[in-house]
């Protein structure tokens, strides 16, 4: 049952939240910490392989409190039970939201529409298994009888994001003689390199589509078809080198894969958080069985926190307030991520689609158009690399942007001191962006006194820290399930459905009537599209093998 709350704006809990903004929006951080020396402490949570800091953001225990308090009114727990429990929670949809069950690690059931879904997916994980065995043990082969040697994942969105990141983040783990490679763009240019220098007898194709019908992957997918079909003449051999990860078993049948080599996926997990499904099998196959098997016991580590912790002390809960807090209230319109790690480099990119995919929404469950900010913009990139290139903004800029910064305390690669060197860049960004550097400390330095302008940092802006001990399956399992159920949850506060997504519908649908007409020759005197639209096609066309 869809609850029909008020605008949130009219809650009196939204009222008391601006009342509160007006008292304390002007404190510096530095008077935070100085009126409390221990707020470190008192502003962060310590969960086994995670240090959760966030006492270098605009609250104090009132704030917490109040946040906690509109949480409450828009009832974050029941909503919270309702998604682990199977609900219909993806309103427009009339469909569950259930990723959660992927990874579920207790004997409860989890039932949806009156069936428990559970034996089918351990059934499911077992047939990865017997899959990802084959195929790292050198028992699956080529139509040649040679072993395969290359995995190619063609997907997009969450079939795409979510594998490639996970694969390059857990490299460390995998199986070097395996060679992996992501080919999501329509471009022909993205196949086209991925498949240089590999032989078609060693190479395997894994099709990741929920329909079977995404035009983005059926369209490589068709490609590297006729690339193994050129190589050998026939199509016989389509059973040794395709995959499927489909709910459509019919149209991958007819694409020519065999039933056995068919892995289902269901349609109660939204693209961007299927990375437990089966779209998990090609990081399976890269670090095996166990390792992810520890993957999504990271994941559902986090689902139990989430599900069973007190709102002020949890963490993904914590994380969704606070940027709800920025976003409306301080109108910070985007928050920046930064990993120190080179492993975690595509993670802004994966928490691009699940954030702004999920919460990019202008109106609630009810189909009412809301006159508040959702989802802001989410970006980033990779440690120091960072560092010489967008920290001059967030140090001097005239925006501010809320950080995560997302450390570990041990280094897989321990080359000299490069990590403790590394870490202190982290820990060094995060207080400097806090406390800034004043005039009166800049004077005496040496520095002339022409130059105090610009040399000054006003700090006072926020930032989170995340720090794991170390870069594991179980805890990028971790890292990823914070950020899901902190979009979840603002989700909740705002009153939206954080499932759906059908804005990405709109475009499709233009694209295939364009490319109808790119096929028509006489396009040029038949078309009825606007101005603009027509006379870029109409260059686009003249153009074609112009030269």
């Amino acid at each position: 049952m869809i609850q029909n709350f008020p605008i949130i704006t009219k809650l009196e809990e939204w009222k008391k939240l601006i009342y509160h903004f007006d008292r304390i929006k002007d404190i510096h951080l530095k008077e935070y910490f100085s009126e409390d020396i221990k707020r470190g402490k008192n502003f962060s949570v310590e969960n086994e392989d995670l240090y959760f800091d966030f006492s270098k953001n605009f609250v104090n225990k009132e704030t917490i409190g109040l946040l906690i308090s509109l949480a409450d009114r828009m009832e974050l727990r029941k909503k919270i039970n309702n998604m682990f429990s199977g609900a219909k929670i993806n309103f427009s949809e009339g469909k569950a939201a259930l990723h959660t069950a992927l990874r579920n690690f207790s004997d409860n059931p989890v039932v949806v529409d009156g069936v428990d879904v559970m034996p089918e997916i351990i059934k499911m994980r077992e047939r990865m298994k017997v899959i990802s065995e084959r195929i790292r043990s050198g028992t699956w082969r080529g139509f040649s009888g040679k072993r395969i040697k290359n995995i190619i994942n063609i997907g997009i969105g969450g079939s795409d994001l979510g594998p490639r990141f996970v694969c390059n983040a857990l490299r460390w783990y995998s199986d070097r003689d395996i060679n992996v490679r992501f080919v999501s763009n329509m471009d022909g240019t993205d196949l086209s390199e991925s498949l240089l220098g590999l032989s078609p007898e060693e190479t395997l194709f894994i099709i990741a589509s929920k329909t079977f019908t995404t035009s983005e992957t059926m369209t490589n997918a068709k490609s590297a078809k006729e690339w193994l079909k050129n190589s050998v003449g026939n199509s016989k051999f389509i059973s040794n080198h395709f995959i499927a990860i489909t709910s459509n078993t019919e149209l991958a049948s007819k694409f020519g894969i065999l039933k056995g080599n068919i892995l289902k996926m269901w349609d109660w997990v939204g693209g961007r958080y299927s990375i437990s499904s089966s779209i998990g099998l090609t990081i399976m196959i890269l670090i095996g069985f166990d390792s992810y098997i520890l993957f999504l016991k990271g994941l559902y580590k986090v689902d139990e926190h989430f599900k069973n912790s007190p709102f002020n002390m949890n963490i993904p809960v914590l994380m969704a307030l606070l940027g709800m807090w920025y976003n409306n209230f301080f109108n910070f319109n985007s928050y920046a991520v930064i990993p120190y790690d080179q492993y975690l480099e595509d993670f802004p990119v994966y928490l691009q689609q699940c954030d702004m995919e999920s919460n990019g929404k202008s109106v609630t469950i009810k189909g009412e158009r809301i006159n508040y900010h959702t989802c802001p913009v989410v970006w980033g990139g990779v440690g120091t690399n960072c560092q010489h290139a967008f920290f001059q903004m967030l140090h001097q800029g005239s925006r501010i942007v809320p950080v995560d910064f997302i450390g570990f305390a041990n280094s897989l690669n321990e080359i000299g001191n490069h990590h403790k060197k590394l870490m202190s860049n982290l820990f060094a960004q995060s207080k400097a962006l806090a406390f800034g550097r004043t005039e009166q400390e800049l004077i005496g330095t040496g520095i002339k006194d022409d130059q105090v302008p610009f040399r000054m940092s006003l700090g006072n802006r926020p930032s989170n820290s995340f720090i794991f001990k170390k870069l594991s399956p179980l805890t990028l399992g971790m890292l990823i399930a914070l950020y899901e159920h902190k979009i979840f949850t603002q989700g909740v506060i705002w009153n939206i459905n954080s499932f759906d997504q059908w804005g990405v519908e709109l475009g499709k649908e233009i694209s295939n009537e364009i490319f109808d007409n790119l096929n028509t020759a006489d396009h040029i005197r038949k078309t009825d599209d606007d101005s603009s639209t027509s006379g870029l096609i109409n260059f686009f066309i003249s153009s074609q093998n112009s030269e």
